[in-house]
């Protein structure tokens, strides 16, 4: 395929801003940052740590199977912690989205995320 290719769905949260969920180009799908936002409401999740990333991944998970590929296809994941001492409750949940053969990752703590938010994670993944 040629160009690029806009990957955006009514299932996915709605973008916060002037920005793609997703866009596929050369084989790969590129995932936005994805924050702890509510796909059905839009709304922003003000949980634990735990919860954030697990709906963050979910919300990777969908965009993905959105775009035709899947948690199994992402080779590189970045994740940003409003606060580094969340790494290890944030990793707990993270490993349970990637049991097996984990994708490349980098993790930064990066404080004040956008709206207020404990985690952003984005991925690059294969396309299926």
């Amino acid at each position: 395929m040629d160009g690029k290719e806009i990957i955006i769905s009514d299932r996915l949260p709605p973008p916060k801003g002037p920005y793609s969920p997703a866009v596929r180009a050369q084989g790969l799908i590129f995932v936005s940052g994805q924050g702890p936002v509510d796909p059905g409401t839009g709304e922003v999740l003000r949980g634990t740590i735990e919860q954030q990333t697990e709906l963050v991944l979910s919300n990777i998970k969908m965009i993905l199977e959105e775009a035709g590929s899947s948690l199994d296809l992402v080779v590189k994941a970045n994740v940003y912690l409003d606060r580094i001492e969340d790494f290890a409750a944030m990793n707990a949940v993270y490993a349970t989205f990637f049991p097996k053969d984990p994708p490349a990752r980098t993790t930064v703590e990066a404080t004040n995320l956008p709206l207020g938010i404990g985690v952003e994670i984005d991925a690059i993944a294969l396309e299926r």
